[in-house]
């Protein structure tokens, strides 16, 4: 039976980064993932640049197009908010060639990646068993990167705390005609789905067309979806694959590791909850807890306190504050047409920034929130 230091479960953007740096460190790690690689990942596919940029190298060879502006549309508002920068806000990238890139420049640094392994079983203890189809190995840690349904954090005994969202994306191949008109711009369209948004992806040579909504409720995305299609001008579809899953746009409330296994990515709800972005924060968190698990000298009780408190430093205060953001954004849409008419460039240069990396959610956001409410009620304050 093969003995690692970690096993990490999932080949995703999470897990791979996390593999990097423990590997990088000299750390033995073996990444389990049940499907043959490459393999289609159902995602937007829009790396912001946030994330990019905590890359520790270049993915320029997987990057489809690259967007320096986005354009923000309203629902029966002309109006039509947008940002450039002089960086790429958004690079565009199939999931099954960017985890791929990922996963090779793990290996690189020395990860064992065992495909076709699907985990089916845990025995803890101070060294687990991790138990897959394809047979057993042994590790002093585990790092869960198997996504919003993670099975593994199931196997370790957490309850479901996260708030997941339904959302529908498609893969489209459209006319020559429409391509060129669709393909210049990456758009979000506010509303298009009651409580959310719809968004237009151009890749090489098809959209990723999706609609997401921050409702738990039941509702049928693809009235919505073909809406969208109305709303966009698309008459013909030459080819359409349709996905559906779940984004985790809350924290879990229940801790992040237990039992000598630390959650990451998706599978411990740091998606944002305005954007519901994940890739970003799931480079971030498989990171940090290489770092927590280097700095601890592989004392699984000491690593799990500097996680938590690697995670508190930034990572959580950020998703708490995007969280009171995407209340405000999608539930109150009247008063946030009100201040969007008056502060509308500068909440889309925010957002761009945040987008790139160049700053934060602020920490009071209610008193920014209410100040601005005032003083439009208020002019001449």
């Amino acid at each position: 039976m093969s003995h690692y230091d970690v096993a990490v479960i999932g080949s995703g953007p999470a897990g791979t980064m996390a593999a990097y740096h423990l590997a990088k460190k000299g750390i033995s790690v073996v990444i389990l993932e049940k499907e043959m690689l490459p393999r289609y990942k159902t995602c937007g596919g829009g790396l912001v640049y946030r994330g990019r940029r905590r890359m520790p190298f270049d993915i320029e060879s997987v990057v489809e197009r690259e967007f320096k502006q986005i354009n923000l549309y309203f629902t029966g508002d002309d109006k039509v908010l947008t940002s450039l920068r002089d960086v790429p806000v958004i690079s565009m990238v199939m999931r099954d060639k960017f985890d791929k890139l990922l996963v090779e420049k793990a290996k690189g640094q020395g990860t064992e990646v065992k495909e076709g392994h699907k985990l089916t079983g845990i025995t803890f203890g101070a060294i687990s068993t991790l138990h897959t189809n394809q047979g057993d190995f042994q590790a002093k840690f585990i790092v869960a990167a198997d996504g919003a349904l993670s099975p593994t954090a199931k196997l370790a005994g957490w309850k479901e705390t996260r708030k997941l969202i339904p959302a529908l994306e498609y893969e489209v191949e459209v006319n020559a005609e429409d391509f060129a008109r669709l393909s210049s711009e990456v758009r979000f369209d506010m509303d298009s789905v009651p409580h959310g948004y719809a968004w237009s992806f151009p890749k090489k040579n098809h959209l990723s067309l999706g609609i997401a909504s921050t409702r738990r409720k039941k509702i049928d995305l693809k009235i919505y979806y073909k809406k969208y299609l109305e709303k966009l001008g698309i008459k013909e579809i030459i080819g359409e694959k349709a996905h559906g899953y779940q984004i985790p746009i809350t924290p879990r409330t229940d801790g992040f590791h237990r039992n000598n296994v630390f959650l990451i990515g998706d599978a411990a709800g740091f998606a944002d909850a305005v954007t519901a972005e994940g890739i970003s924060n799931s480079l971030w968190s498989g990171e940090l807890v290489a770092e927590a698990i280097f700095e601890s000298g592989l004392n699984p009780e000491k690593a799990g306190r500097l996680y938590q408190q690697k995670l508190e430093k930034d990572l959580l205060p950020e998703l708490h504050t995007s969280q009171t953001a995407a209340r405000w954004f999608y539930g109150y849409r009247i008063i946030r047409n009100m201040l969007l008419k008056r502060y509308g460039d500068f909440a889309m240069s925010l957002m761009t920034d945040l987008y790139i990396g160049d700053r934060s959610y602020p920490k009071n956001l209610m008193k920014t929130i209410k100040g601005k409410i005032m003083e439009i009620k208020n002019p001449l304050m």
